[in-house]
């Protein structure tokens, strides 16, 4: 194995050196990939950290990751006060979500480092972890094998491994089983990504079901902080639809279908929250396209003076959840595989999404066979259903009932992943 590892980093520096014109061009062109790089290479500091004490790192990846974790290093926390926790990110939104959510939590929020042995042995000689927990499937050969021969466990929670990933990797299982078996457990989401990891290399005894931590989130808003949002965004007198996570080619859909609502429904309202920041100025063409009224959120306007409100500002989707009145999640009418509808759903509100959902097939199965949460197929249904929402109201009131049950009954991923670690 060592020599696999050996022949691995020659590789990839290799590759690195040959491929480093490009590597700077994109960080000069696209500056958030470069975020965090003298970090991940290995230069770290230990500054925060009292190093007479235990340490546990969790990582997550991004912004998807990190608001899984949440509640469970929070939990953590609170059942280990005497440890050091540190949490590490991969991308730039990830790290900036993760230093506002473990601001008051965590003993420090840096980058994870590459797979380079030098950026690997920097970071453990430097925190000196005991454990590391990841969340979901990241699977880096060179930071698991140092980890190892440096008695340290590794973890992975909330593991899950779609369709597609799984077949890329059953294609190399001979390099990969050796790597799988460093780690001290796998906890899946379910019992398919269990099967899925076991067919992939890992021991059958190193991986569990745990359930899907996404379950396991509260609202973290008071009735004070609802109204807050309630008087700022003036949404009392109108039924909110956000479009939440949207990629390319999905705000034009969701103009469409508004067009057709608000034409219906003069009491709604759209608040467009595109997943991603540099499409802001894409999606503000498409809504000056329109003869709506529109504000931005960062500028503090509100829904009395315009019809569409878009979302700029980070970290706050989530919350507004609480004020809509029904949620459309993107990601779901493009190759993206969907985004998560339990933030939606945890404030009782009726989810729709498209038909591609593959990132959490899991999730979906179950929010829609307890009819919170609806799959369409096309724009013609988005219309549909959507009308539907806002002239059925006995169906509306039912899907909020079913949101709620939904979160009673799949909870408790949390205890057992701190009885279990």
């Amino acid at each position: 194995m060592i020599i696999m590892i050996i022949i691995y980093n020659i590789i990839l520096i290799s590759i690195t050196i040959l491929l480093l014109p490009l590597i700077i061009a994109a960080f000069i062109v696209c500056p958030k990939l470069s975020a965090g790089w003298i970090q991940k290479i290995g230069f770290y500091t230990n500054k925060d950290i009292a190093l007479n004490k235990k340490t546990t790192v969790f990582h997550a990846v991004s912004v998807g990751e990190t608001n899984a974790i949440k509640e469970f290093v929070k939990e953590y926390r609170q059942k280990h006060p005497e440890e050091n926790i540190i949490i590490t990110t991969t991308t730039k939104t990830g790290q900036d979500i993760a230093k506002k959510a473990f601001n008051e939590i965590a003993d420090k929020v840096v980058y994870f480092p590459y797979d380079f042995f030098f950026s690997v042995l920097s970071f453990f000689k430097t925190y000196k972890p005991e454990k590391i927990i990841i969340a979901e499937t990241e699977i880096w050969p060179c930071f698991v094998t140092i980890a190892e021969k440096k008695g340290i466990n590794v973890y992975t929670i909330n593991g899950r491994l779609s369709p597609h990933s799984f077949s890329g990797y059953k294609k190399i299982k001979i390099l990969l089983s050796p790597v799988l078996n460093k780690y001290e457990k796998f906890f899946m989401q379910s019992k398919d990504d269990a099967i899925r990891m076991i067919e992939i290399g890992a021991k059958k005894e190193k991986v569990e079901v745990m359930g899907n931590l996404k379950f396991d989130i509260s609202t973290n808003l008071t009735e004070d902080g609802i109204k807050k949002y309630t008087d700022e965004l003036k949404t009392e007198k109108y039924r909110i639809l956000i479009a939440a996570s949207t990629h390319h080619g999905e705000d034009e859909i969701i103009l469409r279908v508004f067009n057709i609502l608000k034409s219906t429904y003069n009491d709604a309202k759209l608040l467009l929250a595109p997943r991603h920041p540099q499409r802001y100025e894409e999606v503000i063409k498409l809504i000056n396209a329109t003869d709506y009224s529109w504000g931005k959120r960062s500028n503090n306007d509100n829904f009395d003076k315009n019809d569409i409100i878009l979302l700029d500002t980070m970290g706050e989707l989530a919350k507004l959840f609480s004020i809509c009145y029904l949620a459309f999640i993107g990601g779901s009418f493009s190759s993206t595989g969907g985004h998560n509808p339990l933030e939606a759903a945890i404030w009782n509100k009726p989810v729709l999404s498209g038909p591609t959902v593959f990132n959490f097939k899991d999730i979906y199965k179950i929010v829609t066979d307890k009819n919170c949460a609806v799959i369409v197929n096309n724009e013609a249904e988005l219309t549909k259903e959507t009308l539907t929402f806002f002239s059925n109201k006995e169906k509306y009131n039912d899907f909020c009932k079913n949101a709620k049950s939904v979160f009673e009954e799949n909870q408790g991923a949390i205890k057992y992943i701190l009885e279990r670690i």
